[in-house]
């Protein structure tokens, strides 16, 4: 018999082990150079269901498929169930002179003048034993049945591993896949239509128009101011729609340069230009079966609208440098703050795209034109960055109100996410007052919306509001008001007649479970 060359051996284990991530291949691929390094007949890798508490043969080689199904022991029941349960190797060297071994696959002729060798030895995972390998062989009395089980043995360790290593790979893909529903489902209640805040007429026709296209498949194109909100409609418009599993990419054609937004949008061949160091895949391509959102898409160069037409036209494009034309089935969502038809008559877009586009179109209202929504907007950022910044900020003072009513908003959305943002940092109490919000608020030069005061009318404002803000805390109790303020009842009640202050009407507001501006009737 040719010597067995254990490292080699070892190492075309080792490689095949590796190969797959299919635990069964891996596993009959080892029993194949088994049987030919070792003149192996049978082999067969047992592992044990702890469900059933049974062992089972995973996998096998010169067995046959029903000779596997008969293969099934008990925990102690046999050879291998012996092995497993003591986690001790057993070597054979002739079958028919041990009385214990059963034979259970029933696939061991008996030819006569000629024995067979059994060597099985346990498949463990730290002190726990998983399986079982067991290899059968024609008996030879010059083999060394020691070398042929401390071989097995060592193969054992490196199924233990490959087994644990594999085990590990199902846990995390399995985690990652709970994780991505988890995150899809928080997506879908993030982005749901009833979580855009506002309730102006404006906006009700917004939700409208959402909800009547984003379960189609037509290309949308969102118009309005920048800080609208264009961005939140994209979202609710795909997590609302049938392709909600699938990509949602999004691409903002200003901040891309002009020579590399075809190469982001359609990808690029190894070599296509300088830098182009491999291929790439680009932002069509791994939208495929989902939605990409094209923003700020005046923005993008003439030859670039070009390509663009043809995908929206006929679903396929070619990668910068490319022959291959690949197919792309994709929703287009685009938005932009420019208008696009006085574009079209400068010739700098596209005619034929623009119709393209602009299927279905929404208009994003600018936030002067939609004001009820002022305040419903600047309570949702307000408890907003209070919890992030882990602040009891319970409300807006009368005075904050009114100036941000008042004011005009030329950053929309946007502009009043930052002034709130702000006003809670600066807040050392738990009201927002009129002097924690920026200067453009508060100075009529700046945002044209407050007349000039005079350093009097200041000071009263001042007052007026700190009395406000005293009596909403106690209610209407105007000895716990005076002493908040650290002044007299006398002297807290001249103010409040000064400026017309109904110390009355704010306990109205407690009995009745409302709260109501208690201030001085115009």
């Amino acid at each position: 018999m040719k010597p067995i060359d254990e490292v080699t051996l070892l190492y075309d284990i080792s490689e095949a082990i590796g190969e797959h991530l299919d635990l069964k291949k891996s596993l009959y691929r080892v029993l194949e150079i088994l049987s030919a390094s070792m003149e192996m007949t049978r082999g067969t890798i047992c592992l044990r269901d702890p469900v059933r508490d049974e062992i089972i043969i995973e996998v096998a080689h010169g067995l046959t498929t029903k000779a596997m199904q008969r293969g099934r022991y008990k925990v102690g029941e046999g050879i291998t169930g012996r092995v497993i349960e003591t986690g001790r190797p057993v070597t054979i060297p002739k079958i028919s002179e041990e009385p214990l071994f059963l034979d259970k696959t029933a696939s061991r002729r008996r030819i006569p003048g000629q024995d067979v060798s059994f060597i099985c030895v346990p498949v463990k995972r730290g002190n726990t034993v998983i399986g079982a390998l067991s290899v059968d062989r024609i008996y030879d009395e010059s083999y060394c049945m020691e070398t042929g089980r401390r071989l097995l043995s060592i193969v054992a360790v490196m199924i233990a591993m490959h087994v644990a290593n594999l085990e590990s790979v199902r846990l995390e893909k399995k985690q990652l896949r709970e994780e991505n529903r988890r995150l899809q489902a928080e997506l879908e209640n993030k982005y749901h239509i009833q979580n855009i805040v506002g309730n102006s007429n404006k906006m009700r026709e917004v939700y409208q128009m959402v909800s009547q296209v984003c379960q189609s498949n037509t290309n949308v194109l969102i118009r309005g101011e920048s800080g609208t909100g264009k961005e939140l409609v994209a979202n609710a418009l795909h997590y609302n729609s049938l392709r909600s599993q699938r990509p949602f990419i999004k691409v903002n054609c200003a901040a891309l340069p002009s020579n590399l937004i075809e190469s982001e949008l359609f990808g690029h061949e190894k070599g296509a230009f300088t830098g182009a160091l491999r291929q790439k895949s680009g932002k069509f391509e791994r939208a495929h079966k989902g939605t990409i959102f094209l923003d700020e898409i005046g923005s993008i160069e003439p030859d670039v609208q070009v390509a663009l037409l043809r995908v929206i036209q006929t679903r396929e494009f070619e990668r910068v440098g490319g022959h291959q034309t690949i197919r792309s089935d994709v929703r287009i969502v685009a938005a932009t703050n420019k208008n696009l038809e006085q574009a079209v008559e400068a010739g700098t877009f596209r005619e034929d795209l623009y119709y393209r586009l602009n299927v279905f179109p929404i208009f994003m209202p600018p936030l002067r034109e939609r004001k009820t929504d002022i305040l419903l907007l600047s309570d949702h950022f307000l408890e907003k960055y209070a919890r992030e910044n882990k602040k009891n900020i319970r409300r807006l003072s009368t005075p904050a109100i009114n100036m941000l009513i008042d004011y005009h908003w030329p950053g929309n959305v946007r502009e009043l996410e930052n002034c709130i943002e702000r006003a809670v940092l600066l807040c050392t109490d738990g009201v927002i007052h009129s002097y924690h919000l920026p200067p453009t608020l508060q100075t009529g030069t700046a945002s044209n919306t407050l007349p000039s005061l005079s350093l009097d009318a200041a000071v009263e404002n001042l007052e007026k509001e700190m009395i406000i803000d005293a009596l909403k805390n106690t209610r209407g109790n105007i000895r716990r008001s005076a002493a908040m303020l650290n002044t007299t009842v006398r002297k807290f009640a001249y103010k409040a007649d000064k400026y017309g202050i109904r110390y009355q009407a704010f306990r109205q507001a407690n009995q009745a479970g409302h709260v109501r501006a208690a201030l001085p009737e115009k």
